[in-house]
């Protein structure tokens, strides 16, 4: 009974919106309509509001990257490097595009060593001259990235489901099963491997590692961050960030499935339910603990706030000294917003709409908008130059650029 609760929790948190812009059932009464057929009383996604349009939003050019996560919930996010896009689909298909213009510069189909399609599950993640991607098959795979020919492929224990992170000619993955595995970025030759036990039961996803200075810090599904050193795996430091609370494992469930951001010495982490804390990255001293602000999908950063999709569907500005929070904004509520991207004046999210939103980062207020496809964003959008590129779950991939009206 244990395994099917847990398979229907996965299935509620892993799925997506329809096309027909239905929203998915929360995480609670979703379960509850499954055992006991009862009506679904989560909270509607708020509509869509008039506003005073400040920031017009075009699109400079949109492609489509396969499948792209096809309805799954993956990690599979656009990345930028030496002049291109990277993006991958679920199928095993990688593109490399032209940022300006969108054009197809390169495109290679992985195929593991039985000639099958690699299903990818997270990634690409960018090195020195090398894309790398993990899939549900369990395998990494290096591709050049100049002309998408396979460098070397090599197995870890389970499902990838980060994008991979490489620092100093040192790849290192995260697996679902709790492994960190770092390989040689040339080669593919495994170099360390490290293993913490996990919880039972959690939230399907797991963290990026982020690499630091000479440490790989990396969040638990337990609420724990730990710390490793990046050239041999050698154990660091370790601290508890979230506290589990609550009578039942689904209250006190406590996953840091959020990529850790640094700044300034500092890491921040947010928790599933257990909140959102500082931690300095020399020791693993916790700074600041804020408990009434959690999240699974995700926070961004400037030089002195945290933007982040909180886990009642608003966006909140956090003071990064205090962990104080300034403001929220609420228009938005319950519209499954992705990971906030942060530049200049503005903050981005997409929705399960497939609504990209502008918003003040002074106060929160909407800017503009702009809709690039029917189907749901959950990746991060990422900024260069001006340019927001967004990567939506049906494989859209689009530039998009702000002026003024």
């Amino acid at each position: 009974m244990r395994r099917l609760t847990l398979f229907i929790i996965c299935l509620y948190l892993t799925a997506c919106a329809s096309d027909s812009g239905t929203p998915v059932k929360d995480f609670f009464g979703g379960i509850s309509d499954y055992f006991h057929g009862g009506a679904d009383n989560s909270e509607p996604p708020a509509k869509l509001a008039d506003y005073t349009e400040e920031v017009k939003v075009d699109t400079l050019w949109d492609e489509t990257i396969g499948v792209g996560a096809d309805d799954q919930s993956l990690k599979l996010v656009p990345a930028i490097g030496f002049g291109k896009i990277l993006a991958a689909d679920k199928n095993g298909l990688v593109q490399a595009r032209d940022l300006t213009t969108g054009k197809l510069i390169w495109e290679a189909e992985a195929q593991d060593a039985r000639e099958k399609d690699v299903h990818f599950s997270g990634g690409p993640g960018i090195g020195a001259g090398t894309a790398i991607l993990g899939s549900s098959d369990a395998e990494v795979v290096a591709l050049n990235i100049e002309t998408g020919a396979t460098l070397w492929k090599s197995t870890v224990s389970s499902e990838v489901l980060s994008v991979p992170v490489i620092a100093h000619g040192i790849v290192v993955v995260r697996t679902i099963d709790g492994a960190i595995v770092a390989f040689d970025e040339k080669t593919g030759k495994k170099l360390w491997h490290y293993e913490q036990t996990i919880p039972a039961l959690s939230v399907r996803g797991v963290s990026a590692p982020l690499i630091v200075e000479d440490k790989v810090i990396c969040g638990y599904d337990s609420g724990k961050l730990i710390a490793l050193r990046l050239e041999d795996g050698k154990y660091v430091w370790e601290t508890s960030v979230a506290m589990p609370s609550g009578r039942s494992e689904v209250e006190r469930l406590v996953d840091l499935d959020v990529d850790p951001v640094e700044e300034a010495g500092v890491i921040y982490v947010a928790s599933y339910q257990g909140g959102i804390s500082a931690v300095t990255q020399s020791n693993g001293e916790v700074t600041w603990r804020n408990p009434e602000i959690s999240s699974h999908t995700g926070l961004s950063k400037d030089s002195q706030y945290l933007y982040l999709s909180d886990s009642e569907g608003d966006l909140v500005q956090i003071e990064q000294q205090s962990g104080r929070s300034l403001w929220k904004q609420k228009e938005l509520h319950q519209r499954q917003l992705t990971a906030p991207a942060v530049y200049g004046s503005y903050v981005v999210v997409g929705d399960y709409d497939g609504y990209v939103h502008w918003l003040s980062n002074s106060d929160g207020r909407q800017l503009g908008r702009i809709r690039i496809t029917h189907a749901a964003i959950d990746t991060k959008p990422l900024v260069v130059d001006d340019i927001v590129y967004v990567y939506a779950k049906d494989g859209t991939l689009a530039a998009l650029k702000a002026n003024l009206p």
